[in-house]
C-alpha cells in the first residue's frame, strides 16, 4: 500500500475504532440491581485500544504571491490650443520703430521717411533694379546742406563738404547688423512681395529685384577726386562723359563720395551673400 493511500485510509481507521468502544461499553456495562450474589469469576478488564486523537493534518504553506505591479494610468494632458499668430502690424508706425531698433543712432528717426515705408521701400528698390531713380518714393529724408561745388581753373569741382553731408546716412546703414536686417526683412516679406506684385510682371521676384539693385550699385566705378562738374542751368553733370552715362543711382552712389562709396558698398556686399545663402 502506498503511503498516499494509508494517509487517505487513516480518518476512516480512527472512526472505526471510536464506534468500536462504544459497543463494548454498552453490552459489558453492570446493571445495578443483580438479584443474586454468586461468585462471579470477574476475567481481568479488558484494555480498551486506547482512541488516539484525530491527526491534524497542517496544509502545506504556499508562499503568498507577489503582489500585481500597479501600473500608474497615464496622465493625459489636456489638449494643446495653438493659438493663431497676431497679424503683423503693417502701419509706418511699427515698421519705422522696428527699423529704428535696429541701429544705435538716433539720427535714424530723423532720416527716414514717415509715410508708406513698405511702399517706398518696394517702388524704391524696384526704380534702382531698373537704373533709374523715383524721387517721390524715396525712403530717406534729402540731406539738410545744399550741395556744392568750388571753382578752380575755371572749372567745377564737387566740394568735399557735400560728401559729409551723406555721412549720418552711412553710419546709420554701416551700424545696421546685416542678420537683424535680414530677418526683419524676412519678417515683412509677404507684405512686401504683395505691394511688389501690384507693379510688377506675374514673373517678376522681389527677391531677384532687389539682389539686381544692389549689383547696380556694386558695379558702380570707383573715381579719383576731385571730380570735375558742370551745371546746365538745371542740374550739375559730370564732366567725364562716361561718368555722365552711367545709371542714375550709379551717378548718386559717386556724390556721396569715394570714402561712403566704399563703406556703402561693404555693407551691400554682406546683404547680399546673406540674401543668396
Amino acid at each position: 500500500m502506498s503511503e498516499k493511500t494509508k494517509t487517505s485510509l487513516l480518518p476512516h481507521f480512527v472512526i472505526g475504532t471510536a464506534i468500536l468502544a462504544v459497543i463494548l461499553a454498552v453490552f459489558f456495562w453492570p446493571s445495578e440491581h443483580p438479584q443474586e450474589v454468586e461468585t462471579v469469576v470477574v476475567p481481568p478488564p479488558v484494555e480498551q485500544p486506547a482512541i488516539l486523537p484525530e491527526p491534524v493534518i497542517e496544509a502545506p504553506i504556499v508562499p503568498p504571491l507577489p503582489p500585481e505591479p500597479i501600473t500608474p494610468e497615464p496622465e493625459i494632458s489636456p489638449p494643446v490650443v495653438v493659438q493663431a499668430p497676431e497679424p503683423l502690424d503693417l502701419s509706418d508706425g511699427a515698421v519705422k520703430t522696428k527699423l529704428i531698433s535696429l541701429s544705435d543712432y538716433d539720427a535714424f528717426a530723423r532720416l527716414l521717411i514717415d509715410d508708406s515705408v513698405l511702399q517706398r521701400f518696394v517702388v524704391t528698390t524696384t526704380s534702382l533694379a531698373d537704373e533709374t531713380i523715383s524721387p517721390s518714393h524715396r525712403v530717406l529724408n534729402n540731406p539738410e546742406k545744399p550741395f556744392r561745388t568750388y571753382k578752380q581753373a575755371d572749372k567745377d569741382w564737387i566740394d568735399p563738404a557735400s560728401y559729409k553731408r551723406y555721412t549720418p546716412y552711412v553710419d546709420v546703414f554701416d551700424s545696421l547688423e546685416t542678420e537683424s536686417l535680414l530677418g526683419l526683412y524676412q519678417e515683412y516679406k509677404p507684405a512686401i512681395e504683395e505691394i511688389f506684385a501690384e507693379i510688377s510682371g506675374p514673373d517678376d521676384d522681389f527677391n531677384e529685384k532687389l539682389i539686381d539693385a544692389i549689383d547696380i550699385l556694386l558695379d558702380t566705378p570707383e573715381v579719383p577726386v576731385p571730380v570735375e562738374v558742370f551745371t546746365d542751368s538745371v542740374m550739375f553733370k559730370f564732366a567725364d562723359p562716361q561718368l555722365e552715362e552711367l545709371a542714375a543711382p550709379q551717378k548718386q552712389l559717386l556724390r556721396t563720395g569715394p570714402e561712403n562709396m566704399r563703406r556703402i558698398k561693404a555693407k551691400l556686399r554682406e546683404v547680399k551673400q546673406a540674401l543668396q545663402d
